[in-house]
């Protein structure tokens, strides 16, 4: 039989959906599942965009442009410019969910053997797709004790060679809730502009920030507007996770026309997913309010029932969904499937995301968990609930 690729034997399983088939399993025994593993929201997408869906009236399902419609890039201009961002249409490249912008920044900026530089633990598939392009991810490592503050610029700087083309980031950040600070953003700022390297910022979770701190954009940072990739997608703003629309932005034209290059190849972005992302940016204030709210209700449930169970820390999530909580366990990947495949209370369990699957260094994160806050309050509470008897049945708990 031929031999796998090596990329493809590189190639890391998401911690987020790897514990799929054991969670499959409990469901065919008939437990519940309360699933805390995956940045799914619950909460409904737009009535707009819904019927958009309904009302697509074409004879033809077509091609789109390869770099998205126009229109729709027209008013993503505007959008943007409610968060002081200035664009252009043509600064704007959309993609197919967020993740083709990614890989097709990385496709576009590294070459094999480049290295980009990313504050961990990081979302899983900045690692899978530098792996896809052959570059290196060289990670610099967050504290849980520090709340995931972004680590002391010197270590960034310690890891810059002559391989080294950009940094990563995600503001706010996934997994952690974290929210890059102005500060912390001028160092980045000045590092990238000290070494001329790429930014690539992944802002997807702007509309979801809880703090009285401003969102400071990689496009508010002065003087690298040519270094600056930002990456884009409706799915978590609008709960639009499956039409799969996302966006790649930079004012840099030789990096668009290279990014080109492969929108060409792979034809055109989802027609229909743009035709409801398009109809979406005319939600009301009513929907973005009650969906901001519903999140920061649901963030006080989560992080105020983890910090209750004996032996639970986990820092407060300044934007985002989720949160990296530490359990008094040696090994969370452990623990997660044990929790799927042998433990059940009154038929209930839970799924959460082992969080060494979000970090390159060994041994970081073995004893933490990545928790979506995208359940209703109530169902929240009975995860918390079943967490706590989850933790004191574990024959392997440690005492802290």
């Amino acid at each position: 039989m031929p031999n796998i690729s090596e990329r493809g034997c590189e190639m890391p399983q998401s911690p987020i959906r790897k514990l799929v088939p054991l969670a499959d399993a409990a469901k065919a025994r008939g437990v519940k599942v309360y699933h805390l593993n995956i940045g799914q929201p619950d909460l409904p997408t737009p009535q707009v965009g819904l019927d958009a869906l309904k009302h697509v009236n074409r004879n033809v399902l077509e091609y789109s442009p390869s770099d998205g419609y126009l229109s729709y890039r027209q008013k993503l201009v505007k959008y943007y410019e409610g968060y002081n961002i200035h664009l252009t249409a043509d600064d704007i490249i959309i993609t197919s969910g967020g993740s083709e912008a990614v890989l097709f920044a990385f496709l576009s900026c590294l070459n094999p053997g480049d290295e980009i530089i990313v504050p961990e633990p990081a979302y899983a598939n900045y690692m899978a797709f530098a792996i896809s392009t052959g570059a290196v991810i060289r990670t610099v490592a967050s504290s849980i004790e520090e709340g995931f503050a972004l680590p002391p610029i010197e270590k960034f700087e310690a890891l810059i060679n002559e391989r080294t083309k950009g940094i990563m980031i995600c503001n706010p950040n996934n997994p952690t809730g974290y929210l890059y600070t102005r500060a912390e953003m001028n160092q980045i700022r000045d590092l990238v502009k000290k070494y001329d390297l790429y930014l690539f910022s992944d802002e997807v979770y702007r509309e979801f920030i809880y703090t009285g701190s401003p969102y400071i954009s990689a496009c508010h940072l002065e003087g690298i507007e040519e270094n600056v990739v930002l990456i884009d997608s409706v799915s978590k703003r609008y709960s639009e996770c499956g039409i799969r629309i996302g966006a790649l932005i930079t004012k840099n034209k030789e990096l668009r026309k290279t990014v080109m290059k492969f929108c060409q190849a792979r034809l055109s972005p989802p027609l229909i997913g743009q035709i409801i992302a398009e109809a979406s940016l005319d939600v009301n204030e009513a929907y973005l309010r009650e969906t901001y709210d519903e999140y920061v209700e649901r963030r006080k449930c989560l992080i105020d029932g983890l910090n209750k169970i004996p032996g639970v820390y986990s820092p407060i999530p300044m934007g985002a969904f989720y949160t990296l909580a530490r359990l008094p366990v040696e090994d969370a990947d452990e623990f997660c499937a044990w929790c799927l495949t042998d433990f059940e209370y009154e038929g209930q369990t839970v799924m959460m995301a082992p969080a060494s699957g979000f970090y390159t260094s060994p041994n970081l994160g073995r004893d933490e968990v990545r928790l979506a806050y995208v359940l209703k309050q109530n169902d929240l509470k009975k995860a918390l609930f079943v967490l706590k008897k989850a933790l004191e049945a574990y024959p392997k708990r440690l005492n802290k």
